[in-house]
């Protein structure tokens, strides 16, 4: 098995989306008389599916699908979540698949597909149906504040599962990726990743993740602070880097980004893991960004860090912190509008069914014969 990446490649491979179509769905807008700026984020978001999908007027989204890669994190050991490390990610997994979690229930209501991949969830595969582990890299990650998550191989195939994920969505027709995470302690990496390509200190990142108080947030920032020492050594190697203080799940969220603009697949971000990784992902190829949006702000410092440097302005502020791409979720219906909006197609026309003939009630005069 081939276990190296050229990254270099992904700079000339990844193109911008087509300016031309996007001029061509401004344009549009304002040849048919309505004001320009009239429908507001609506007309960029407009603009910008044209430009994605290289072509004007756009198409509305038909095929949205909902990708969660899950895995967990040694650091979560640490009690750095308030979620539990012995078994809490196999737990989110299993409620995404038997529909209970809010993520999967959203997904229904906005007609979108939901699809887990296990990279390196620490529980038995034999768990999970086949097709979630296709792409499982191991058990767990090493405790990046005193070891190396994964090994360099380890790494490359977690990167390589990330773009055969990116393939596999763009051949099966999704038009546009709803992407979030599954992992108790991924905040703590993805501040990890984030301060050191940012070159911030620990307290500067460190956000309070799953709702920890105040002496879990200080034991938060110290495994950040230490686990920052050991990245800075690999900055200038987005992979060492991405095996000494990421995981699997990073790795492979970072491989699938790239491919995923490669292959001219949109992609909504959803929380501080998928933003870290769009960073190191920008650092690999510096127009990979213009494929992707922000579905959300989730208050994290690491994730505003990210979203400043990636020039991302997220579209919804709900405040929520839960993860698991709901925020990517509940930007979709922005989306969804703003192709319909300024599709061609013209939408058919509702008509309200017939009423149903309603029981004639007794009057009081009735009620008080009976008395």
């Amino acid at each position: 098995m081939d276990t190296t990446v050229d990254l270099d490649t992904f700079s000339s491979l990844v193109e911008r989306p087509d300016d031309s179509a996007r001029r061509a769905a401004e344009e549009r807008w304002q040849e048919a008389g309505r004001p320009r700026g009239g429908l507001g984020k609506l007309e960029e978001l407009g603009s910008w599916l044209s430009s994605v999908q290289g072509r004007s007027p756009v198409r509305p989204v038909s095929a949205p699908k909902v990708l969660l890669f899950a895995a967990d994190h040694g650091v979560a050991a640490l009690g750095v979540s308030r979620l539990p490390a012995d078994g809490g990610t196999a737990a989110r997994v299993r409620a995404v698949l038997d529909g209970s979690a809010p993520v999967a229930r959203l997904a229904a209501r906005y007609g979108a597909d939901v699809r887990v991949v296990d990279v390196a969830v620490d529980a038995d595969p034999a768990d999970f149906p086949d097709e979630v582990v296709a792409h499982r890299i191991r058990r767990g990650s090493g405790r990046i504040d005193v070891e190396d998550a994964l090994t360099p191989e380890e790494t490359v195939r977690a990167f390589r599962a990330g773009m055969a994920v990116a393939d596999e969505e763009a051949d099966a027709g999704t038009d546009l990726v709803l992407l979030g995470d599954l992992g108790v302690g991924s905040t703590t990496v993805a501040a990890v990743l984030v301060g050191a390509l940012c070159g911030t200190d620990a307290a500067a990142v460190c956000g309070r993740g799953s709702g920890i108080d105040d002496r879990v947030w200080m034991v938060k920032c110290a495994t950040i602070r230490d686990s920052l020492r050991r990245a800075r050594p690999v900055l200038g190697d987005q992979l060492a880097l991405l095996g000494a203080t990421g995981g699997a799940d990073f790795a492979a969220i970072t491989g699938f980004l790239l491919q995923a603009a490669v292959r001219r697949l949109p992609v909504v971000l959803d929380g501080v893991v998928s933003s870290a990784c769009a960073l190191v992902a920008q650092r690999i190829a510096f127009r990979s960004p213009e494929w992707w949006r922000a579905g959300q702000s989730s208050g994290e410092p690491a994730q505003a860090k990210a979203y400043d440097r990636l020039t991302l302005t997220p579209l919804q502020d709900q405040g929520i912190t839960l993860g698991e791409g709901v925020g990517a979720v509940l930007a979709l219906p922005l989306l969804q509008a703003a192709g319909d909006a300024l599709a061609d197609e013209v939408p058919r026309p509702f008509v309200p069914s017939a009423p149903k003939e309603q029981p004639k009630l007794p009057s009081a005069a009735d009620l008080l014969r009976k008395l």
